[in-house]
């Protein structure tokens, strides 16, 4: 051994008073001695010291983590009981702990006493706990995106489990008018329940989201959901063609591996007439950003039943065709939740066709993000162009069908 090395082992044992376990003795030299753990490394060293004579005799409690490692058994057991009775279903798992602030403080000590730069002792603990879970569960540490969190708290001897959620991807269909895409608070009593909202909390009594997430969270055994759409059609709106892209995030599921191809039969029955879901996959926690960000760059395809104040010449309508860059004011209807700013759109593809004098069916293929119902009526001129403006005449959508939603 190194004289350098057992001059600093020298000092941190007389520190100690000798009370030190071979685990906290083996951690504060893991930089500079061999090994295949901190224990091997502590009783080496201990070894060592009373091969030269040293006295080293642990009298008491080890003045680092108190003998905190005693209990390391004990605690892992408790874990694997709480996880019988939780019948949480995993593949995967991270170890954290808790221990007592005094042990950080001592330990802190000495590492700014004798210049060690080594891991601190909450490290060993999960490490070795985890190495523990691992051989008796059968399942896999892992540091990046653990399905389960393991807290095991020192102080107070609990275990605290955090189920961390499973994200599911899909396309929804709206086939009805009159359902939101996600819940709306009541505006009279802010989704605490009062008379106007049949004491539900909710402004309407079914939505998209609900429709959808009760049979996952069912399936999944979760405690709730939350629904990140690709952007959002109005409750007046239909949501055709092959639907709109989602992700459901599923609080806390007990159940992981859920049997999807049936989830999806199960809320298609559930939801028939009304919502429709295509197939459903497992995906990333970051999908739900991608999708949400990406509304911007898609593209969709509207079509639009407009009426019309005045019959219009059949040779202004060519002229609809002609509209492609739109500049777009912060609608009046959504002023009130949205910053007032004018976005630029783009009108890919625009036709039409003349059901009556002053009835006009338009399909238009443009870039996310374009007020149709705006384009439509110039909102107070504060869409240009638009449709009433080229055409010269008021003009109104009197229905919205969502065909195509690119992403």
């Amino acid at each position: 051994m190194e004289l350098q090395i057992e001059d600093k082992l020298i000092k941190v044992i007389k520190f100690t008073e000798g009370n030190i376990c071979d685990r906290c003795l083996g951690r504060n030299f893991s930089k500079s001695v061999a090994g295949s753990g901190n224990l091997e490394r502590g009783e080496y060293l201990r070894n060592k010291l009373e091969a030269s004579n040293q006295n080293i005799q642990k009298t008491g409690s080890c003045y680092i983590c108190n003998d905190l490692f005693e209990t390391l058994d004990k605690m892992t057991n408790n874990v694997v009981e709480v996880l019988k009775d939780e019948q949480i279903h995993f593949s995967n798992f991270l170890v954290g702990s808790r221990v007592d602030s005094e042990i950080l403080r001592r330990e802190d000590q000495i590492h700014k006493t004798f210049d060690i730069d080594v891991e601190n002792i909450k490290k060993e603990i999960n490490r070795e706990i985890g190495k523990e879970l691992s051989l008796r569960l059968s399942k896999e540490v892992e540091f990046d995106n653990p399905n389960v969190v393991l807290m095991v708290d020192f102080k107070t001897g609990k275990v605290d489990i955090q189920i961390n959620p499973i994200f599911i991807e899909s396309r929804y269909r709206k086939l009805i008018r009159g359902i939101p895409q996600t819940k709306w608070p009541c505006n009279k009593c802010k989704g605490k329940g009062c008379e106007k909202c049949n004491y539900t909390g909710k402004m309407y009594a079914e939505t998209v989201e609900e429709l959808i997430s009760e049979d996952a969270i069912k399936a999944a055994k979760g405690v709730g959901a939350k629904f990140h759409g690709a952007g959002r059609e109005d409750i007046d709106v239909k949501m055709l063609g092959k639907g709109r892209t989602f992700v459901l995030e599923i609080k806390e599921p007990k159940i992981r591996d859920i049997d999807l191809k049936k989830l999806v039969e199960t809320v298609n029955k559930h939801a028939m007439g009304k919502v429709e879901i295509s197939e459903m996959k497992f995906v990333a926690k970051n999908r739900r950003a991608v999708i949400k960000e990406s509304s911007r760059d898609t593209y969709k395809i509207y079509k639009a039943t407009v009426a019309l104040e005045n019959e219009v010449d059949n040779s202004l309508l060519d002229s609809l065709k002609s509209m492609k860059i739109i500049n777009q004011r912060t609608p009046i209807r959504v002023s009130h939740r949205r910053a007032d700013k004018i976005r630029t759109r783009e009108i890919r593809q625009l036709e039409y066709i003349k059901v009556d004098s002053k009835l006009l069916e338009l399909v238009i293929e443009c870039e996310g993000g374009l007020y149709i119902k705006e384009l439509i009526s110039s909102d107070e001129n504060r869409s240009q162009p638009s449709v009433a403006g080229m055409l010269k005449t008021g003009a109104r959508c009197v229905q919205l069908d969502v065909l195509d939603v690119n992403i």
